[in-house]
């Protein structure tokens, strides 16, 4: 189960989903409000989505807000709300023979939670998998099985939190397995139909086409006027997309608004810019993409770039303006080679697979 309350989410959901059904498993992916309607699924996905690309200090207020919250005794209204989700979702539970359900996202987990808490209905083994390189608010009030968390290295935060430590798998962040086949750049460029000779700069801002992108793609593109390539993702912010699509209509950059061929962008290109997003993090280290991380939304994503920089995963700059300097460094001298140690060293590169022969040997 998902929520699209940012691709990631979804990313991850769809990594363990593809990972099952090569093994011969059969899946459900659920988005557990639209068993109410397509509309409140709609709501709660575009409130997020409207959020963080118009005011994403509104999102940091509300994280700081939850972070606050979870210090107070009782459930929050998160979990309060989401009570009202457990019948139709135990209905639903009902009518099939699940072995086992995992859970992408926190709010499904909430849902969960109150299934387990009514009774009612024997739930098979439940996994709550973490998509952000932190504890985030009210982890600790669902009650899973199983916590799959991004790194080792995180282990503390979570106990910390109330999640038990017996519970815990550091199994990682999971995704598609196609950031993690065999490298070959002039395969990817090839195929993507970009310059064998050139160095490209992969620009992005989540699937929520979030940051200063337009003021990226300018320094980026006045810096290096045409002799360093320029692909960027816009994501679902179709007036991104737009702007940039008519500004630079001469060919000078690729403007995508979606794509399905993130992985081999990554393959293709020399950089990855980014927001820190926990998957596209993720699947920069693991397709061993040098990375750098600016502008994150208030929260989590912080958490994420302090997590990754500070293990010499990416270098996270404070403002656009510091992108020359950073760029030329991965580009020219080398600095690619040192992160592209610690990305290996530091994230796990086989999360679905951990995860598809934990639920494997769990089922009775």
């Amino acid at each position: 189960m998902s929520c699209g309350t940012g691709g990631g989410h979804n990313s991850a959901c769809a990594a363990i989903r593809e990972e099952l059904e090569s093994r011969g498993h059969v899946c459900d992916v659920l988005n557990p409000y639209t068993l109410e309607g397509e509309g409140l699924a709609s709501t709660v996905d575009n409130a997020y989505i409207k959020l963080v690309q118009k005011i994403p200090s509104a999102f940091g207020a509300a994280y700081k807000l939850g972070d606050m919250y979870r210090h107070l005794p009782g459930k929050s209204p998160v979990y309060l709300i989401n009570r009202h989700m457990a019948h139709a979702l135990e209905s639903y539970i009902s009518e099939r023979s699940f072995d086992a359900i995992a859970s992408t996202h926190l709010f499904p987990a909430e849902i969960l939670t109150n299934i387990k808490r009514r009774g009612a209905l024997p739930l098979p083994p439940t996994y709550y998998v973490a998509t952000d390189y932190v504890c985030v608010p009210f982890t600790e009030e669902t009650d899973c099985d199983r916590y799959v968390i991004p790194a080792p290295d995180l282990t503390d935060d979570f106990v910390s939190r109330g999640v038990p430590a017996e519970k815990i798998l550091p199994f990682g962040i999971p995704v598609s397995g196609r950031f993690s086949c065999d490298f070959d750049r002039a395969a990817a460029r090839a195929s993507l139909g970009l310059d064998a000779d050139k160095k490209y700069i992969l620009l992005a801002g989540g699937s929520v086409g979030s940051g200063h992108i337009e003021e990226m793609v300018d320094i980026i593109s006045s810096r290096y006027a045409g002799d360093v390539g320029l692909v960027v993702v816009c994501g679902n912010n179709e007036q991104l997309f737009r702007r940039l699509s008519e500004k630079y209509a001469s060919g000078s950059v690729r403007v995508l608004e979606f794509t399905d061929r993130m992985h081999d962008y990554m393959r293709a290109c020399d950089v990855f810019v980014s927001k820190p997003g926990g998957l596209s993090s993720t699947e920069a280290a693991v397709s061993e993409t040098p990375l750098i991380h600016v502008s994150p939304i208030p929260g989590c994503e912080t958490h994420n770039m302090e997590f990754f920089g500070s293990r010499g995963m990416s270098m996270p700059i404070s403002s656009p303006k510091e992108l020359p300097r950073v760029c030329d460094r991965l580009l020219t001298d080398g600095g690619a080679d040192a992160m592209h140690r610690c990305q290996r060293r530091y994230i796990p590169h086989a999360a679905a697979r951990s995860i598809a022969e934990h639920m494997e040997h769990s089922v009775k």
